[in-house]
């Protein structure tokens, strides 16, 4: 298999810019090793680098270079850009600092962004205040704020350029996302479907701030951007109108959720981005039927695949219809250009929450491969090749049970057996690399209420580790290597905890990434034989980053334990059922590690 796209090339920082220049300076630097330019390393969400310095031979000798605590305390994502200027540009979860960091002088601050952001939007952020990164193009750096601003600022400088507001967090909408420059737009997604927002991605011009183009996941057509006669779902054109409305209760699409809070990848050739929507409105499966049968509740939970320079949806696929677990469909979507029963496909590959790792082609949305990568997923049996379905096993129906019914031991948990943590694929090995969450839970829904700005949930949950009898190793967590063509894990690392972090590939032959009592580990790609670790001093659920300065090569990771999986730790919460359930699965975490907010660097000795 070949990856057409790989890491990135130092471009001039100059701020004048035409149409187009963003997409191309983005281009020339991801060509470049040394450089580490999109939260998820290229275009095509890789996060494969091409260094080698740091090897399988060696990797046991790294040690930490230097350290910066960012001073904030709750749950560090995503991780530092570096572009070739000598410095690594540093975010942090609310209140969304932004920092410029000095490699020439390990790590001294050159300069500080630091946005005045109403404090009532914390309440309203689910789960934890995080932020997943900044992006970067043309000497600008981009930020979606936790309260719904979109930010630019100068690179060398850190002062502020424009800002534009994307949502209303009175109304329960926030912004957790990475932005992506693509050609001359910043695309950025809302979060707050547990609030019952609508959802919707939306393009702003890079160079001054204005709206180009919104897409929701639900309402009629036309605010989609979907024609039912040209855009395509397994092969073939949707065909019926306004589905984003008629597969809902009267009015539920208003507040049907959807919100694409994850990640965004782009193929140049086919100027296509692709990103998930996430969870539909409540989690009460019964409030979302129509006349008491189950309804698709699109374009929830749904892979889509728009024109960049429109954002016309030219395929979708809804890997969920009328989702009755929280599965969210948000995961990082992998193009890789592989080879299928002989032929070769235009693929887009997912480590999905369902447990179902898939593959289809990036070109029509076509379903190539459905297999379960966690062994313990039960709420279904398999998936329809045909229909794209999955095959719903009415034991772990939490709509079949009913309302006011704990259905029980149903796996995964709404975490999803992977959440947003980005995978890695290697073109050297073919396979893709990912943390992963090995947890079920009980699920138990309730009428609720829409109130604005308040939580629109309708279920109680608990989780639990997966059982030893359905493939379970005791522990929450493991980091796998899957065949995303044959559709099968190759070997995996049991972990005590779930593996909240972005995951990390290099030449080296190493796989690397960081768990949440705090460790940064290194194991080999081919085997997954245990190389390297190291302690930082809290919980990682940030992406591991390299990137090379002066002829070395360094390893950098935030850690700052926090997000769904350590929110009990970040908010002090201690019911089990709280932190919609997480706080029963990780009561053990605070016996490993505890708050922090620290960037990590290590290399190898001089």
């Amino acid at each position: 298999m070949k990856i057409r796209s790989c890491m990135t090339a130092v471009a001039t920082l100059a701020l004048m810019t035409t149409a187009g220049q963003a997409n191309e300076n983005l281009l020339e630097l991801q060509e470049n090793p040394d450089l580490w330019s999109m939260q998820l390393g290229n275009y095509s969400g890789n996060r494969y680098s091409q260094l080698d310095q740091i090897n399988r031979d060696n990797v046991q000798d790294l040690v930490p270079a230097w350290q910066f605590s960012t001073g904030v305390l709750r749950g560090h994502e995503g991780g530092p850009l570096y572009v070739g200027d000598g410095r690594l540009y540093l975010h942090t979860p609310f209140p969304n600092k932004v920092f410029a960091l000095d490699l020439e002088e390990e790590g001294r601050i050159l300069w500080v962004y630091e946005p005045d952001q109403d404090p009532r939007v914390i309440p309203v952020m689910c789960c934890d205040t995080v932020n997943r990164g900044l992006a970067y193009a043309d000497g600008r750096l981009f930020l979606n704020q936790a309260d719904n601003t979109v930010i630019a600022l100068n690179a060398e400088d850190g002062e502020l350029l424009w800002s534009a507001e994307n949502g209303d967090h009175t109304e329960g909408e926030t912004m957790t996302m990475s932005p992506l420059v693509v050609n001359d737009k910043v695309i950025v997604g809302n979060s707050g479907g547990e609030f019952g927002v609508r959802g919707h991605i939306t393009a702003y011009n890079a160079e001054s701030g204005e709206m180009e183009w919104r897409g929701y996941s639900t309402g009629p057509d036309e605010e989609v951007l979907l024609d039912p006669e040209t855009t395509l779902m397994m092969g073939e054109p949707v065909g019926e109108e306004d589905l984003g409305v008629t597969t809902w209760p009267e009015g539920e699409w208003e507040r049907g959720g959807g919100a694409p809070w994850g990640w965004v990848t782009y193929d140049p050739e086919l100027n296509l981005i692709y990103y998930g929507s996430g969870n539909p409105g409540t989690w009460n499966p019964a409030q979302r039927a129509i006349d008491g049968e189950p309804a698709d509740n699109k374009w929830a939970i749904t892979v889509f695949a728009r024109d960049a320079d429109t954002g016309e949806a030219k395929w979708v696929y809804q890997k969920v219809p009328f989702d009755e677990w929280d599965y969210d469909g948000v995961n990082e979507n992998q193009l890789i250009d592989v080879e299928v029963n002989g032929e070769d496909r235009k693929g887009l590959a997912i480590i999905d929450r369902t447990g179902f790792g898939f593959l289809l082609d990036r070109e029509n949305g076509e379903l190539l491969v459905a297999e379960k990568f966690a062994p313990e997923t039960n709420w279904a049996t398999h998936y329809d090749m045909e229909t794209g379905r999955p095959e719903v096993d009415p034991e772990y129906s939490t709509f079949e049970q009913g309302v006011d019914v704990n259905t029980t031991d149903i796996c995964p948990t709404a975490m999803g057996a992977k959440n947003m943590q980005p995978s890695s694929y290697s073109p050297e090995t073919g396979l893709i690399y990912a943390g992963i969450n090995r947890i079920c839970m009980n699920y138990e829904p309730y009428e609720t209420e829409y109130t604005a700005g308040q939580p629109y949930v309708g279920a109680t949950l608990t989780m639990m580790a997966s059982p030893e009898d359905a493939g379970g190793h005791g522990g929450l967590g493991s980091f796998i290597a899957w065949d995303p063509v044959e559709g099968e894990v190759v070997w995996e690392v049991d972990e005590r905890f779930a593996v909240w972090s972005g995951a990390l590939t290099t030449a080296g032959n190493v796989a690397f990434y960081g768990t949440l009592e705090g460790y940064i580990k290194a194991v080999d790609l081919e085997t997954g034989e245990h190389l390297w670790q190291f302690k930082t001093p809290s919980g990682i659920i940030g992406n591991v980053n390299t990137f090379q300065h002066e002829g070395k090569q360094y390893i950098a990771v935030l850690s700052g334990v926090g997000g769904w999986a350590g929110i009990g730790l970040a908010a002090g919460l201690t019911d089990p059922e709280e932190g919609l359930g997480a706080v029963s699965a990780f009561a053990a975490l605070e016996d490993y590690t505890k708050l922090g907010g620290v960037l990590t660097v290590f290399g190898l000795p001089d």
